[in-house]
């Protein structure tokens, strides 16, 4: 799949990149993406959500009366978790919700969320952009040129710009990911893709290895 590149005034530069076949052309499964998503939100999860148990909550340990001849029920200690005041029996306790997903489903999963993307035509290639001080204003420039600056943007780079993290980390709908970070639940959250030219070479057969 061929696609202009265009410049940071929105403007085509002539050049086209070809957007690798067996990465953006694929059928979809919906059904990976499903399971990627909902690992990544899992992993996200703090879990660090905990109730006190008898053996924690404060209290006395001594037995609140003999064992018979009351003529009420028996029972041990206030910190039982029958009375107000005492444990929780059974509550939560910490522990991550993160569970296991094979490399190679994470993989088809996000080819088929970039396959997504190239049939929606969701997809804007942009030559290297590079910026000498952090600038947000710059930013929401370039994407206004893009015509995208309505829309949530992904910018995918090719390697970590300090000045332009920093220049995207303040603009409520554009995220910035590095090409190897770049996840399920990032591609389909978005509704366009701004990738660099370089970011693009690194796609190609030749030179992706295990960064495709």
């Amino acid at each position: 799949m061929q696609v202009d590149v265009l410049n940071i005034q929105g403007q085509k530069t002539g050049r086209t990149v070809e957007l690798p076949q067996e990465i953006f052309g694929i059928e979809p499964n919906d059904h990976v993406i499903y399971l990627a998503v909902k690992q990544y939100l899992a992993a996200r999860r703090s879990g660090t959500h905990k109730v006190k148990t008898r053996a924690e909550v404060q209290g006395a340990s001594r037995k609140l009366h003999k064992q018979k001849g009351t003529g009420g029920s028996r029972k041990g200690n206030i910190r039982n978790p029958l009375y107000k005041g005492g444990g929780t029996i059974f509550g939560p306790k910490p522990h991550s919700y993160d569970f296991k997903l094979n490399r190679k489903v994470k993989d088809l999963a996000k080819m088929s969320a970039l396959s997504y993307k190239s049939k929606e035509n969701a997809i804007v290639v942009v030559e290297d952009i590079n910026m000498e001080v952090p600038k947000t204003k710059q930013v929401l420039d370039i994407m206004g040129k893009l015509n995208v600056s309505d829309k949530k943007t992904l910018l995918v780079l090719p390697e970590y710009s300090d000045n332009l993290y920093l220049s995207t980390r303040n603009v409520p709908n554009v995220a910035s990911t590095l090409l190897a970070d770049i996840n399920t639940y990032d591609i389909m959250n978005a509704e366009v893709l701004v990738i660099t030219e370089n970011t693009v070479k690194l796609l190609q057969p030749e030179e992706a290895g295990a960064e495709a």
